[in-house]
């Protein structure tokens, strides 16, 4: 009853009285009186009005008005953190030189108030939200803080008063329970059907009012956090509140259960288990991990949902603890409000409010452990959730801000056991995916792996907690427990087993695989984040030698973890034929972690390394791999489609190459050094499938290469031991000396950008550090191996970047040219560069290159190739030599008894192992299997006649296809002794031991089919050779010559002077090198160079073989002809596009005959771009210039002054339009038609300032009739390029330039030659006389209105108005009428005349022909005006001419009362006159009458000149100058000679224009001068003096002066009834106006970017998603916008119409690139901001600072002033008005 009444009352007294009986001791019929409030206010029921809000206002201000409330709590603020909570697409920053840690970012607002000058900083756009994080001492330094989070603000903030937040602290938890209530209530389970989301979304929309109260509330500082803190994590007024509401409550239960959640109490029913805190529950969980898992798997029953899905297999093992996966219980508001929060997936709104309340450090440890309590119920929602992206999203904007802090991080590891649920979660998620393995041998393989197709891997949905995990590792405390924490290792090793061997690829060898399944991009990102990542996390905290503990837990647990997995793959020796799998973390961990130990703890390898045995099992997966890259560049895996392609791409790249390749290079590596070497070469060559080709006969036969695939395997194997020899990454190289190779090699093959460096250099892979590894900065390693090579602009070219190119001096410049200099005539090969020492561990690795079976395959590949055998190639022999000079360079100094010893009982090919003893050691006789048909047998049977076979021989044969058949009685051996034996079995066999040889099951498989190729038999060749003959001998035939190396050459040798070059070098530096060694060695060659009895010449053993040779040489030769082709045709498109196409250089063009200045008497000739035919332009057959015409308000965006405007960054600057070209004559306009007749009007100035239309040419002709079955054969090409030929739009044939219009030529001569040039002595009377007499005549054209000239001459006028817009046609009072039409013709002229003066830069100093004077085409436009205007003539009542040349005072009575006056001559505008007048004189038109035009006008000219400065006079200046005629007084500010000046400049423009027109007509020449002689050049061009100084001297009067000028300057008097200000303004134009500019744009983009990206558009009031600038007038705008499209037309496109006549150009802020729109098309310019290394940062991905670069900006001005955008950008596209 009482709410009832407190309820009518108004809130503010309510308010007030209410808190006045709380603030008393006994307050208890105050707090009833607000309990019945609040209930009936926030009543459920009454659903989330707007008024239950205001109460709650009015309430907690107790009376006052609740922004003063506001005003004060915020008084009392005391946090010391920003905490500013930002969602995706923020923009904020991130500064490395300042952050502890890496996730470290700030808002706008503190990092441009902090100091980070010289930081390595960058801006970045927020993609899942974050927060500001200054003020924050865990996550950065203090001395990156802002000026205002640096003082510590709290210490001088007053206390509280006490009863100021009152209020809050009794109406806020009952608006908190209220809130969920709702949340409780609208909870629905989400189906399948998306009908309960929707409702959720409903439920989130009503309450999103009050959720909106509580984040205004947490902005209102420290003081109401600490409120809103107390009532959150209260656990008696949750008690008492939330248990109260029965119904809500049921709900909240249900909603626990139907999550498969139990609250605490039902459980302890069940299980008796009743409250256990936290920590039991995970000792619990302890135990049972314990246990070894053995993961037994059944079928799934829901597993076979689609059909063709492998089955899901579930683990029966005990991972899943149900104290971390199944129990939660809340006992305060803030843990069931985070409930809610992942029930209804992380509302937006939700997530900012509980990050909001962050700053608050009490707040902030009890929400981190709420949120780890949450941790595996949020994993379960997720996997459910529709919208995985987004709720990831969230889930890491909250967790990122709670694990980047590591004493937060630490602590929650301590108390809630942190590792332990993650590690446990991360389990359980992937076992919800988990399928039978089928590697290896697939009925007895017992392993699980995850299925990389199921959409949890697709998605990455497991990407959160995978980061979270990461983000805790990188801090070194919680790292070391987890090292220390063996359980949890354990764990974490059977996780990463999930992964070992995942998305196994099968090699398809019948069919082409029907479907490329792209499940391979999911694996490859699973194990660099699930696995690679944690182990860099964890390989952080193991650098330093106190460490090495957990180092060695790591690798025994790893060693572990193998065992059991080759026991469950059933793994014996060999792999299974045609798999593979390029996933094999556990070797990668266990790799790498003993390369740390190694390289960093001083570790002793042997102590990690397990037994020999084990060792090989290791060694087989990651060979596997190594050869089957090398079968897919062979296209054997051809079948399975491209992705396998991208696999073995994606393996090496330099994103994943740390993880992948490299760890598995260097476990060969330990294995090759620890393992028998003779074992590990034979094994080498088996994976590779290459043992066939290993023999010396001249055929063979190979059971699973195709021919074409041998050589590529072959190189594929040799290239790997190199590989494996050399490669020192992780065996002895430092960091710095890693990063240098990575970053010269990068170089050595182009040019890079410093972000593509950065990129392509494998980054440190711990994605913590953020720093590229070494101790020496990327940036000083960068600046000592490379030289930046600043961005170069070519004009009309393509933007360069900056670059980085080797230092020229550098004693590796790997670019082959640089040593070759000229000497050698081969193919340079490849040099290699020094390698670094290898660390003593790894010394094993040398006795690789001293094995006896690499020996063999050594001295068989050289013979082979110097017998030219099949499928050798120049790389073959390359990377032999360099195995040989690997060998000789690493000695092995071991005692040799027991190899000796060994080898004693075989029939063997080498003494030793040593390669420098075995490289003299002559081989005569080795027994071969050979087919029956190859020649060796021809051979023997011929010998056989001879001779008997020698006895002792050595003996090789090929392939373990073909061992003899009696392997019966088999003994057992090690695995060692099997390999060795086997291989050495077949290089090396003698008929008793090979019937006792052991064979090998996986190879019975290879048994000759019967009816199998020719039978084999057992053939002795004579070889007689050793290496180095054979070495000597290849020289020889390399160099042709028989005796390439003297005796004499021995004597002098020196191995250093054979560093690069090609094969010849190679082979003369390895014997330089073997004879330098050793003496024996040295004789030997001597011996054989000495006979030098020319050797007979190697029998070709096969046509055959010859002809393949000789195919590999013809295509070498096809190849280079082509080269050579290809480079003559480029130097010729090169050299024909600098003449056609040069935009810029002023160069006179042979293409513009008909613009030289030369008389012709002849008629000109036009050659016709399309039928190649010359002629002249005939009235039949008429030829047009190829023109492009363009609207262009270029003049009118000219200003008075020269220094350009400057974009507003700041809201008090501004840009005002009024002082421009285009502004000004439009006011002149608009002011001369209030007051004069229109039709005089529209004859007295000009328009196309703004939208006139320009006409430029690349000056090719063709036919007109040509032109139009171009156009024709373009219309049905479908493929069309960036223009519409439907708008008439054409590329030029020649040039390709694009046009849009055909300009006919008129018939005749190029100029106005003979007579009409002829110097007249007439009087000046006589000319005006008779050009008065020329206007009389109508306009008698020379041409017949009906030829085709005449019809062409038509459609051009059409398209000249077509080309602009009505707008910028129709300024007369009544649109379309004759005055008008005049008016814009006339214009066209002008505007075309004022832009080339601006291409000259203004004015004509310069002289001869300008770039823009090459395009243009005047003299023909000309003609086609004149031709249109003779469709008008000028009333002789009204012509000016007799106005200007005589006196005629009896027309003023003649005007009707009602008739406007004309406009008088002193307003006129000179230049149109003149302009009318040439135009509508009949053409061709004598120079006389030209020159008389011209003087006449200049006296007109001048006379307003002398108004116009009179006017500026001071009354005093006035008098003085008109009683004196000159200046007595000496103040006065005009002197004579400025008076002079002033004249001058004011007369210059009109000059100027006449001078060009006469240029064109007649072809007079330009001569250059000095500005300061300018005005007296030209007026004596033009005829007007001889060389007179003075602008007086120039005048020329056919009457008498006063009485003109008296009556011009009646007509001025006459005008009675327009105000005098008006009048005077008339009078003054100044015809002068600087250069058009763009605007002056701040040099840091920063400021730009800070000011308009988040500003509102003017328009629509929004902030612009894509926000754009126009760079011409400053205008913003909204680009794709479609908040302010108008008539389905986008801002841009719109503004580029209104502001540019259709031509924009406009910078795209958050992209920083311009874009320009020229019509209906658009292209993407490039960006005129670089960053410090002089690359663009498009749509600022980098975040880096960017500066403006002005030689980029002034290319940008320029082609906008020449109109040359078309021709310059190549690639434009149609932007259907959608920008």
């Amino acid at each position: 009853m009482m709410a009832a009444s407190l309820l009518r009352r108004d809130k503010k007294s309510t308010a007030a009285h209410l808190k006045a009986d709380l603030k008393r001791t006994d307050n208890s019929s105050g707090l009833r009186q607000l309990q019945e409030l609040l209930d009936s206010v926030l009543h459920p029921e009454r659903g989330s009005e707007p008024e239950a809000l205001e109460w709650c206002k009015w309430l907690l201000a107790g009376g006052d008005g609740f922004d003063e409330f506001c005003r004060t709590v915020r008084s009392y603020d005391n946090a010391t953190l920003c905490g500013l909570v930002w969602t995706a697409n923020f923009v904020a920053y991130r500064c490395r030189t300042c952050g502890i840690s890496p996730c470290m970012s700030l808002c706008a607002e503190c990092f441009n108030n902090g100091d980070h000058t010289g930081h390595d900083f960058n801006m970045f756009r927020s993609q899942a939200g974050g927060a500001c994080d200054c003020g924050d001492g865990n996550v950065m330094r203090e001395s990156g803080f802002c000026s205002r989070h640096r003082l510590k603000t709290g210490e001088n903030v007053p206390l509280v008063p006490r009863d100021l937040l009152l209020m809050s602290e009794m109406v806020l938890p009952r608006f908190i329970i209220t809130i969920i209530q709702y949340l409780r209530d609208g909870y629905t389970e989400p189906g399948e059907d998306s009908a309960a989301d929707r409702d959720l979304q409903k439920v989130l929309q009503q309450l999103d009012l009050h959720i909106s109260f509580l984040e205004e509330l947490t902005k209102m500082g420290g003081a109401m956090r600490t409120v809103l803190t107390k009532i959150l994590t209260n656990q008696q007024t949750f008690k008492e509140l939330s248990m109260g509401e029965c119904r809500s409550y049921e709900k909240y239960l249900s909603a626990l259960k139907s999550s498969g959640l139990v609250s605490v109490e039902e459980k302890g029913a069940g299980a008796g288990a009743t409250d256990t805190p936290a920590g039991a529950g995970a000792l619990k969980v302890r135990v049972k991990l314990k246990a070894v898992h053995v993961f037994v798997w059944q079928e799934d029953q829901d597993g076979l949902q689609g059909v063709g899905q492998r089955k899901r297999v579930k683990l029966s093992s005990s991972t899943k603890d149900p104290s971390i996966m199944d129990t939660l219980k809340h006992k305060c508001f803030l843990e069931e409000l985070l409930f809610w929060t992942i029930k209804y997936e992380f509302p937006q709104k939700m997530v900012t409010f509980l990050l909001n309340m962050l700053p608050d450090q009490d707040y902030k440890i009890t929400f981190t452990k709420t949120f780890v309590q949450h941790y595996a119920f949020i994993m379960k929602t997720l996997m459910k959730s529709h919208e995985s992206d987004t709720m990831s999203n969230r889930i890491v904007h909250i967790s990122v801000q709670l694990f980047s802090n590591e004493e937060l991080a630490r602590h929650v590891t301590e108390e809630c056991q942190l590792l332990d649920i993650m590690v446990t979660v991360l389990l359980y998620m992937m076992e919800s995916c988990l399928i039978k393995s089928e590697l290896q041998d697939e009925e007895n393989n017992h392993h699980v792996v995850v299925n990389c197709g199921e959409a949890l891997l697709k998605n990455n949905t497991y990407w959160p907690l995978v980061s979270d995990f990461i983000n805790i590792l990188s801090h070194q405390s919680v790292a070391k427990r987890f090292l220390e924490d063996q359980s949890l290792l354990r764990l974490w090793m059977s996780f990463v087993s999930f992964f070992q061997g995942m998305n196994l690829n099968k090699r398809e060898l019948n069919e082409h695989v029907e479907f490329e399944s792209q499940t391979y991009y999911a694996a490859f990102a699973a194990e660099l984040e699930a696995c690679a990542q944690p182990m860099w996390g964890l390989l952080t905290h193991c650098k330093v030698k106190e460490t090495h503990e957990y180092t060695k837990t790591v690798v025994r647990y790893c060693l572990e973890t193998l065992q059991m997995w080759f026991d469950t793959i059933g793994f014996v020796d060999e792999p299974a034929l045609n798999q593979l799998t390029f996933h094999l973390p556990l070797h990668r961990y266990y790799a790498m972690f003993l390369s740390k130990g190694v390289k960093c703890q001083g570790l002793d390898l042997d102590s990690l390394l397990p037994d020999q045995e084990m060792l090989m099992k290791i060694m087989v997966h990651p060979l596997q791999i190594q050869a089957s890259l090398s079968e897919i560049h062979s296209n054997m895996w051809v079948r399975n489609g491209l992705q396998i392609k991208g696999q073995a791409m994606t393996y090496v790249q330099s994103h994943f190459c740390n993880s992948m390749i490299d760890p598995d290079i260097y476990l060969l590596q330990v294995c090759a050094s620890r393992l028998d070497p003779d074992y590990f070469i034979s094994s080498v060559f088996e994976r590779f499938k290459v043992v066939d080709l290993l023999t010396m006969a001249s055929q063979h036969q190979n059971a699973v290469l195709d021919s074409e695939q041998e050589r590529p395997m072959l190189e594929g194997a040799l290239t790997f031991l190199v590989i494996l020899s050399s490669l020192r990454v992780h065996l002895g190289m430092s960091d710095d000396e890693i990063l240098r190779a990575e970053m010269v090699s990068q170089l050595c093959m182009n040019d890079r950008t410093h972000s593509s460096l950065l990129d392509l250099i494998p980054e440190n892979p711990n994605p913590k550090s953020g720093v590229v590894p070494g101790s020496c900065s990327f940036e000083e390693m960068l600046s000592a191996v490379a030289d930046f090579k600043a961005p170069v602009f070519e004009p009309g070219g393509s933007m360069q970047q900056g670059m980085y190119t080797p230092k020229g001096d550098a004693p590796y410049s790997e670019r082959h040219t640089a040593f070759l200099s000229g000497v050698h005539t081969g193919n340079p090969w490849p040099p290699y560069k020094e390698r670094t020492a290898l660390h003593p561990c790894y010394k094993g690795l040398v006795r690789l290159l001293h094995c006896k079976t690499l020996h063999i395959v050594i001295f068989t590949l050289l013979y082979k190739i110097w017998m030219d055998h099949q499928n050798m190639s120049e790389h073959v022999l390359c990377m032999v030599l360099y195995l040989i000079e690997l060998g000789l360079d690493n000695q092995v100094q071991d005692d040799k008894v027991e190899e000796v010893s060994f080898e004693h009982c075989h029939d063997s090919w080498f003494p030793g192992t040593s390669l420098l003893s075995n490289l003299h050691h002559v081989i005569n006789f080795v027994r071969v299997r050979v087919p029956e048909t190859a020649p060796e047998v021809e051979r023997k049977r011929e010998r056989e006649r001879e001779r008997e076979t020698p006895a002792s021989t050595s003996s090789e044969s090929s392939t373990f296809g073909q061992v003899s058949q009696t392997l019966s009685g088999a003994q057992v051996f090690s695995l060692v002794a099997e390999r060795r034996r086997k291989f050495q079995e077949i290089i090396n066999r003698s008929n008793h031991e090979a019937s006792q040889a052991v064979r090998p099951k996986s190879s019975s498989s290879r048994l000759l089919p019967p009816g199998s190729p020719p039978q084999l038999v057992t053939e002795i060749l004579e070889i007689g050779e050793s290496m180095l003959s054979l070495l000597v001998k290849l020289h020889q035939k390399l160099s042709g010559k028989q005796n390439s190396l003297s005796l004499s050459w021995l004597a002098e040798v020196d191995p250093a002077h054979h560093a690069h070059g090609d094969g010849l070098t190679a082979i003369e530096r390895i014997l330089a090198k073997a004879a330098a060694r050793s003496r024996h060695s040295k004789r030997c060659l001597q011996e054989i160079c000495g006979k030098v009895c020319p050797p007979i010449p190697p029998k070709k053993n096969s046509p055959g073989d010859k002809k393949s040779m000789d195919k590999e040489e013809r295509r070498q030769r096809a190849r280079e002809r082509q080269q050579k082709l290809l480079a003559e045709f480029a130097s010729r498109q090169k050299s024909f596009m600098e003449t056609a196409m040069d935009v810029e250089s002023p160069e006179t063009d042979a293409v513009m005959e008909m613009g030289s200045a030369e008389p012709l008497d002849s008629e000109v000739l036009y050659d016709c771009v399309i039928c190649g035919q010359s002629g002249p332009s005939t009235e039949d057959r008429p030829t047009g210039l190829v023109v492009l015409l363009q609207a262009s308000s270029v003049l009118g965006h000219r200003c008075r002054s020269d220094t350009p405007k400057r974009l507003p960054t700041t809201d008090e600057e501004h840009i005002y339009p009024e002082d421009t070209c285009g502004a000004a004559h439009d006011v002149r306009l608009s002011l001369m038609q209030r007051y004069f007749k229109d039709s005089s009007c529209l004859q007295s100035v000009s328009i196309g300032w703004d939208g006139g239309v320009y006409v430029q040419t690349c000056g090719h002709t063709l036919h007109i009739d040509c032109h139009k079955s171009y156009m024709e054969s373009l219309r049905n090409d479908q493929v069309l390029q960036g223009f519409s030929v439907d708008k008439g739009e054409f590329t030029c044939p020649l040039c390709r330039q694009f046009a849009n219009s055909v300009l006919p030529c008129r018939p005749g001569r190029g100029m106005e030659t003979g007579a009409w040039h002829a110097p007249s002595n007439k009087s000046m009377s006589t000319l005006v006389r008779e050009v008065e007499d020329l206007q009389e005549q109508l306009g008698i054209f020379p041409v017949s209105a009906e030829s085709n000239l005449s019809k062409e001459m038509e459609s051009v006028i059409k398209d000249i108005k077509n080309t602009t817009q009505k707008k910028y046609m129709d300024y007369g009072k009544n649109p379309g009428s004759p005055d008008n039409d005049f008016l814009f013709m006339y214009s066209v002229a002008r505007t075309n005349l004022e832009l080339e003066l601006v291409h000259r830069g203004g004015n004509l100093c310069s002289g001869g022909a300008s770039a823009a004077a090459k395009r243009s085409c005047l003299n023909q436009l000309f003609h086609v005006l004149a031709m249109h205007m003779r469709l008008y003539s000028i009333d002789s009542a009204y012509n000016p001419w007799t106005r200007l040349t005589q006196s005629t005072h009896s027309r003023d009575t003649e005007y009707c009362d009602d008739e406007r006056p004309e406009v008088p001559m002193l307003f006129r505008d000179v230049p149109s006159l003149l302009i009318i007048f040439i135009l509508t004189m009949p053409q061709p038109l004598r120079k006389e009458h030209f020159t008389c035009v011209v003087k006449v006008l200049y006296s007109l000219q001048y006379t307003q000149a002398l108004a116009a400065l009179s006017v500026r006079f001071s009354p005093e200046e006035r008098l003085a100058w008109s009683n004196t005629g000159a200046a007595k007084k000496v103040s006065s500010v005009w002197s004579p000679q400025s008076i002079e000046f002033s004249l001058q400049q004011f007369c210059l423009p009109f000059l100027r224009l006449s001078c060009l027109l006469q240029h064109h007509l007649y072809g007079d020449s330009l001569p250059g001068c000095l500005v300061e002689e300018e005005f007296s050049l030209l007026a004596g061009c033009l005829g007007l003096a001889g060389s007179a100084q003075s602008s007086a001297a120039c005048l020329e009067w056919n009457i008498s002066a006063l009485d003109l000028i008296s009556q011009w300057c009646s007509e001025v008097i006459a005008l009675s009834d327009s105000p005098t200000q008006q009048s005077v303004s008339l009078l003054v134009q100044d015809p002068q106006w600087a250069a058009p500019r763009l605007l002056h744009l701040p040099d840091n983009y920063n400021t730009i970017f800070q000011y308009y990206h988040r500003k509102s558009c003017t328009s629509c009031g929004k902030t612009p998603k894509d926000p754009a600038l126009c760079l011409v007038c400053g205008a913003f705008v909204c680009l794709k916008g479609h908040c302010c499209k108008q008539q389905g037309v986008c801002e841009c496109v719109l503004h580029s119409q209104h502001c540019g006549a259709a031509t924009g150009i406009f910078l795209l802020i958050n992209a920083s690139v311009i874009i320009i729109i020229r019509g209906h098309r658009f292209c993407l310019w490039g960006s005129v901001y670089l960053d410090a290394h002089g690359e663009e940062d498009r749509d600022l991905r980098r975040g880096k600072p960017l500066y403006l670069c002005e030689e980029r900006y002034r290319v940008l001005e320029q082609q906008w002033v020449s109109h040359t955008f078309d021709h310059i950008n190549k690639r434009w596209g149609p932007h259907y008005n959608g920008l």
